[in-house]
């Protein structure tokens, strides 16, 4: 029988358009008056502001987030031969990037408690070919980041942060996207702050790396025909440009939404047979995902579902154990916290304009069914 309240999307991007609606259509029509589709000075404007906005001197802004990890990896000087030490509890897209620049993931586990990389795993995963640590800020929440850093610095390792889901996400004062050599970002519709089609950026305080990817999202060119390397069309277009850069403005408030809407939601589910997020000391989790843990998962989903509450699993298959990545050897049970979780995790309804009807009728249906 199906729950009686308000049916609940996970996402409903329409909300936001009809509030800011009248400024996004005003800088389309200016992209549009100007046909200046490319090189437009929109571009450079967003990515001086988002920039000082993540507290570094560069972002280069590019075609999605998987080309942000690439370059972020690319640009920092990672290449054929080397080893990058990341997660497999994440989307594809950060291995892809890895293996875009021939080098090789080599996955360690992560902290059961934030879903993060578990720092105390990566010094025994260190060889002679590792170049890089890519810790991915999972969900809206930073990585330990001080262990790894210390790590990195004692070890000569580049330090690159997957930032992809952790706009505006801090961690001991500072601001994803800080925190490393370089960060990968991506602007994919639904994320916190979401283009309007595909988009990323690479934030740096590196001079060199900013112009090493300024130069390869763009065919290895600074002027036109004069290729200095084998690069990629990895730019981004300014129609993208000119929506976030709109919606930059919004980003604090709709962060601090989100964060209500988790707290409210942990303080409806305390209690219940399921485990909510937890924010790690020193850090604001910007709640990208709100991911609940249960042992009845799919009964859990199925439920909710006849509740009229849209869930999703992020990610059902740890990447390690993708078809994909075989290649890579790893076997079923090589890392234990991660497999238990890809069973466990469901993520519930999360965008800024959730109201607290919502909230409260998705809480209750996950109290029906594990209360």
């Amino acid at each position: 029988m199906t729950q009686a309240g308000p049916r609940v999307p996970f996402v409903d991007l329409r909300i936001q358009y009809r509030a800011i609606g009248v400024r996004i259509r005003a800088e389309l029509a200016e992209v549009m008056e100007s046909c200046d589709f490319i090189g437009s000075p929109k571009i450079a404007a967003f990515e001086e502001r988002f920039a000082a906005y993540c507290g570094v001197g560069h972002a280069v802004a590019l075609s999605s987030g998987t080309a942000a990890v690439h370059l972020a990896l690319a640009a920092a000087g990672v290449g054929p031969g080397d080893e990058v030490i990341t997660v497999a509890h994440t989307y594809a897209a950060t291995a892809e990037g890895i293996c875009h620049c021939g080098a090789r993931p080599v996955f360690v586990d992560v902290d059961e408690a934030t879903f993060n990389m578990d720092p105390a795993l990566v010094a025994a995963a260190i060889t002679p070919r590792t170049k890089a640590i890519l810790p991915v800020h999972l969900y809206g929440q930073t990585a330990d980041m001080a262990p790894l850093a210390a790590l990195a610095e004692e070890r000569g390792l580049l330090l690159i942060e997957d930032a992809c889901q952790a706009h505006g996400a801090e961690y001991i004062g500072r601001r994803a996207g800080s925190l490393g050599h370089a960060a990968a970002f991506s602007f994919y519709p639904g994320k916190n702050l979401g283009a309007y089609g595909e988009g990323g950026a690479v934030t740096t305080s590196s001079p060199e790396i900013a112009d090493r990817a300024r130069l390869l999202r763009n065919h290895g060119c600074r002027v036109k025909y004069y290729h200095e390397l084998v690069g990629y069309n990895y730019r981004i277009n300014a129609f993208q440009a000119a929506v976030l850069g709109v919606k930059l403005d919004y980003l604090d408030e709709w962060n601090e939404a989100r964060r209500r809407h988790a707290a409210r939601y942990s303080g409806l589910l305390a209690g219940a047979r399921v485990v909510t997020p937890v924010e790690a000391p020193g850090r604001k989790h910007v709640y990208h995902l709100y991911v609940i843990r249960c042992t009845d998962r799919d009964g859990l989903a199925a439920a909710l579902a006849q509740a009229g509450v849209a869930t999703v699993i992020h990610y059902p298959v740890p990447v390690h154990l993708l078809q994909a990545f075989a290649h890579l050897g790893y076997a079923r049970g090589s890392l234990p916290v991660t497999e238990q979780l890809a069973g466990q995790i469901l993520s519930l309804p999360m965008f800024p304009e959730l109201t607290e009807e919502q909230v409260r009728h998705v809480a209750s249906a996950v109290r029906s069914f594990a209360g």
